[in-house]
């Protein structure tokens, strides 16, 4: 029972709490971006590349491949036919970048909005005593 009411404890401790409700909203923001990268930012790369570039599809293929399995990227991996998927990688660091770009961005916010919101501490009390010290001695 001991161990149960530390688990208890723990699990309900606030920053526990805290981190499995970043988690869920990062999970979900990641999809937002990944939804961003492919279909909004890759496809705009593409057509000014000079044309509808799939970067998924780019790839080189590093085995033999039987006759019968369409030479695209979901065929060759369900194949298990070894690829190198350089486009899907270019894809992945885009995701990547916006989403630590968006990080940053946001990590700079709430500094500032802390820095706004942060009351000056309050004056220690050996200070407040000398300086009315100081202010009697000038009288």
């Amino acid at each position: 029972m001991a161990v149960l009411k530390e688990f208890r404890d723990f699990a309900v401790k606030g920053n526990v709490i805290d981190l499995a409700v970043g988690v869920i909203i990062g999970g979900a923001f990641g999809k937002i971006v990944e939804s961003l990268v492919n279909d909004i930012v890759m496809p705009v790369i593409s057509t000014l590349l000079g044309g509808h570039i799939d970067f998924t599809n780019l790839f080189v293929v590093l085995g033999n491949i039987p006759e019968g399995i369409p030479r695209t990227y979901d065929a060759l991996k369900k194949a298990g036919i070894p690829i190198f998927a350089y486009g899907n990688f270019i894809t992945i660091s885009i995701n990547f970048i916006i989403l630590a770009f968006v990080i940053f961005q946001m990590i700079k916010i709430v500094n500032k909005i802390r820095l706004i919101d942060t009351p000056a501490p309050p004056t220690p009390e050996d200070i407040v005593l000398l300086r009315e010290i100081r202010d009697s001695l000038k009288k």
